[in-house]
């Protein structure tokens, strides 16, 4: 989830149900954006090996568990809460791990603090809390959030009390261009981020 769009929200989405199938994991793909990017994505891959279903309804929380079977993860694409809050909200109700995608860019880290009003009022309305962290995306080079400018990125939102995950996403073609395209998870970032998101939800 974030407040804009264009941040990499359906590519992170649709890679990682992909590398938790990849892992063993029965994902379900919950596309809630009204541009229903996630499922046109599927459609123009001649399908994913789960499935992906369009809720881009205000009351996704209520629903998820109707299409939800006996699979193991559920992935939910949100749209932009700038746009789509009655949706975004309600999806933040549902899940258990809110991940934002941020490139380490000045005017990115700029709109976190509305985010964070955002998961305030959201965490709220939940029986239990949400974990949430950021997932650093389209990084200047791999070693870049350790030794480069991103560091810098990874600094500053852990100053503003934002987690940053461990794992973070290079800027590639390989995710840039993939849209629309069959998606092979397996050597990439995007199992590493899958990893995490699993250790996470083991030691909660």
């Amino acid at each position: 989830m974030n407040l804009k769009p264009g941040v990499g929200k359906t590519t992170s989405a649709v890679w990682l149900a992909h590398a938790l199938h990849e892992s063993g994991m029965s994902p379900l793909l919950v596309d809630g954006d009204p541009a229903a990017s996630a499922l046109r994505w599927s459609e123009l891959a001649n399908g994913f090996p789960f499935p992906v279903i369009a809720l881009p309804v205000g009351d996704v929380h209520r629903r998820v568990n109707d299409f939800l079977g006996d699979r193991q993860a559920v992935v939910l694409d949100a749209p932009q809460l700038e746009d789509h809050p009655r949706i975004a909200r309600s999806i933040m109700r549902y899940a258990g791990e809110w991940i934002v995608p941020v490139t380490p860019a000045p005017i990115e880290l700029d709109r976190m603090a509305p985010i964070r009003g955002e998961m305030a009022d959201v965490q709220s309305l939940r029986a239990e809390p949400a974990r949430s962290a950021v997932l650093l995306n389209r990084t200047n080079r791999p070693d870049a959030t350790r030794t480069g400018p991103d560091a810098d990125a990874r600094e500053a939102l852990t100053e503003r009390g934002f987690e940053v995950l461990d794992t973070h996403i290079a800027r590639l073609d390989l995710y840039a261009q993939s849209f629309g395209n069959p998606v092979q998870a397996k050597g990439s970032a995007y199992m590493d981020f899958a990893e995490e998101l699993i250790k996470r939800q083991d030691e909660a």
